[in-house]
């Protein structure tokens, strides 16, 4: 007979027959995307939120297999909370998507071509820099880190980070490239250190069979570009929502729309 909690979530040191997922930043745009598939395709998910309230709305229209967790990527004591949440309810994690991310820290406004302007490695803010990489490159490890014992708990673990396509070294470094200009010290750098983090994780977490993967959304219409992107969130969230709920693919990946490989 299977225990649950007073939540009514099935203990899963008893069973682990139940797939559970937790997306970082998941109250909107490609996050909340992302969670709402993966509730439809059976699992539990948790929401991590910074705003537990925002968490709560969002898992409310997603639907009885949503919960929301107040998780803060860049506070450890956040992240500790949430480890605990996870291994009282279930005691593993199936899959864990690294979706929490920011372009900036605030502190420019205007358009995305100024805002991208200022983020040039002649120009760019030390302290901005720091910023956005505490939540696009350390957090992501941190968070990762934290987990990990939870996700070598499950069945058929899988790590996903959502990246972007600025973050191909290989691609900036092609003079006919479209997005060259736009590869900048802030944000474009950030995403090629979280690539580094992802092909790195790969390699060390092969041999235990937990996949590691990154995918890019590509240009969609998010906070992240004040909403210029020329991708709709659903268009946009495709391939992120493909490589999540993919069991049997393989490790140490970078993809992005169509299923495209993108080179790191």
């Amino acid at each position: 007979m299977m225990k649950t909690n007073k939540s009514g979530i099935v203990n899963s040191n008893l069973s682990k027959e139940i797939k559970v997922a937790l997306v970082t930043g998941a109250n909107q745009g490609i996050g909340f995307q992302i969670a709402k598939a993966l509730a439809g395709n059976g699992y539990i998910v948790y929401l991590g939120c910074r705003d537990i309230e925002k968490g709560y709305a969002a898992a409310t229209t997603i639907g009885n297999n949503a919960r929301a967790v107040q998780l803060d990527v860049t506070d450890a004591t956040s992240v500790y909370a949430a480890v605990q949440e996870l291994e009282k309810d279930f005691g593993y994690l199936t899959l864990l998507v690294n979706n929490a991310g920011i372009s900036h820290a605030g502190i420019h406004r205007g358009t995305l071509e100024e805002m991208m302007a200022s983020q040039r490695p002649s120009v760019a803010s030390i302290a901005e820099m720091r910023t956005v990489w505490e939540t696009n490159v350390f957090a992501v490890l941190s968070v990762t880190q934290s987990f990990l014992p939870l996700i070598r708990q499950a069945e058929n673990p899988r790590i996903v980070n959502v990246s972007s396509g600025l973050g191909s070294l290989t691609l900036n470094a092609d003079p006919n490239s479209p997005w060259r200009n736009g590869f900048d010290a802030i944000y474009g750098a950030s995403k090629a250190a979280l690539n580094a983090l992802t092909l790195s994780l790969s390699i060390e977490l092969e041999a235990e069979n937990i996949k590691v993967n990154a995918v890019t959304p590509g240009f969609t219409a998010t906070a992240l570009n004040n909403f210029q992107g020329t991708d709709s969130i659903e268009v946009g969230s495709l391939e992120p929502i493909r490589v999540a709920l993919e069991e049997d693919g393989p490790t140490g990946k970078f993809t992005g729309p169509n299923q495209e490989i993108f080179p790191w």
